[in-house]
């Protein structure tokens, strides 16, 4: 049985990356100081890149704008999102760390219910650290936490769990909500802390967002790609849900776990629901089509990679998803530069090896550092 993390020394220092879209300066950060402060960021600037970010003193970061996502990925580039929050997962491509967490600029520390600030981060380590239960529900929901254990009729055999490659968060005061759920109720609030940490099971989508989410991006990285949204294409705000249902389904398929509930974040600011609106009309209707693609995958035995898991997906959405847009085929085709980008930027390590005297001559992420 695991055991919680001690705050002696931040966990997982050296192994983690904190990853950042934005557009704006990110005075946001001063209230994650004592948190995340320990770890290196990874800012990913949208929109103009000739903005500049500014970044509270004393944290470590690389800030990469549109002129280095071209840079560093050339014709590849096509792949990364413009004027849109996926462009997030540029920052998943470049880091070289173990663990990614992924945090929005308009999200702020939340209290618990007894009013003590949340280490949203902390609680995300200690969800990717212990074991996740997809094959058998237990109804105390995770065995692992402190206080809790398996029920009474919990098959021994399965005790041991699985790997847990996602843990997804949740968020107090402004809900994830799509457009029209918005417009309906403007002034709802999500007040409601629920102190549970669940596995979600083998077979069961769900609707995955990337404002307080973490993974393991050794485990499932190459899955983590949020899609064609944004600036020129038919669709947005549909970015994490994209990478949710592939990632999911991948999980599923490699015996790998995705957690939802713990911890909270204070989301701070709604979006304007006309304008998402816009942006989620056709997914929306899109969607009826999508999940039941999703639900009716089978993928193939001999995928045993998450980039060949994620290529055989590909062909999928281009073969099923086609007929309902030609955006699929597009979107198709960037899922397989994706993972040509990914296996460019992080070769297996004993291709890296072999190939170390050459690869001096390859340009490798510059971006303005601190």
């Amino acid at each position: 049985m695991a055991h919680p993390i001690t705050p002696l020394s931040p966990p997982l220092k050296d192994e983690l990356d904190i990853v950042i879209p934005t557009i704006r300066n990110l005075d946001f950060l001063e209230m994650w100081r004592p948190f995340l402060q320990p770890y290196h960021l990874i800012i990913v600037q949208d929109g103009d890149p000739t903005k500049v970010i500014n970044v509270p003193d004393g944290f470590d970061y690389e800030l990469y704008n549109r002129n280095d996502v071209n840079r560093v990925l050339g014709p590849k580039a096509s792949c990364i999102s413009f004027k849109d929050s996926a462009c997030r997962c540029f920052g998943f491509l470049v880091s070289k760390k173990k663990y990614i967490f992924t945090i929005d600029d308009d999200c702020f520390v939340a209290k618990d219910p007894s009013g003590k600030e949340i280490n949203a981060l902390a609680q995300h380590i200690q969800n990717l650290l212990t074991p996740s239960t997809p094959l058998f529900f237990n109804t105390l929901y995770d065995p692992y936490r402190e206080g809790a254990d398996f029920v009474r009729g919990y098959p021994f055999s399965l005790r041991e769990g699985v790997s847990t490659a996602i843990s997804h968060g949740l968020w107090l005061n402004i809900p994830d909500y799509d457009a029209p759920t918005q417009l309906v109720k403007p002034r709802e609030r999500n007040t409601r802390y629920v102190d549970a940490v669940m596995t979600i099971p083998k077979g069961t989508l769900f609707p995955m967002c990337g404002m307080n989410l973490a993974f393991d991006r050794e485990l499932i990285g190459p899955a983590m790609y949020f899609g064609l949204m944004g600036d020129g294409q038919p669709i947005g705000r549909y970015d994490d849900m994209w990478a949710g249902w592939c990632a999911k389904v991948i999980c599923d398929h490699l015996n790998l776990g995705v957690k939802t509930g713990l911890p909270y974040i204070w989301h701070s600011k709604a979006s304007n629901p006309f304008v998402n609106l816009k942006k989620e009309y056709k997914g929306i209707y899109w969607q009826e089509e999508i999940i039941p693609f999703f639900q009716s995958i089978v993928l193939s035995k001999e995928c045993t990679t998450v980039q060949e898991c994620y290529v055989e997906l590909s062909k999928y959405v281009k073969e099923k998803l086609g007929s309902v847009d030609p955006y699929f085929q597009k979107l198709g085709d960037a899922m397989v530069t994706w993972i040509e980008a990914w296996e460019e930027l992080n070769p297996p390590k004993e291709a890296a090896a072999a190939a170390e005297p050459k690869s001096v001559k390859k340009e490798e992420p510059s971006p303005k550092s601190k």
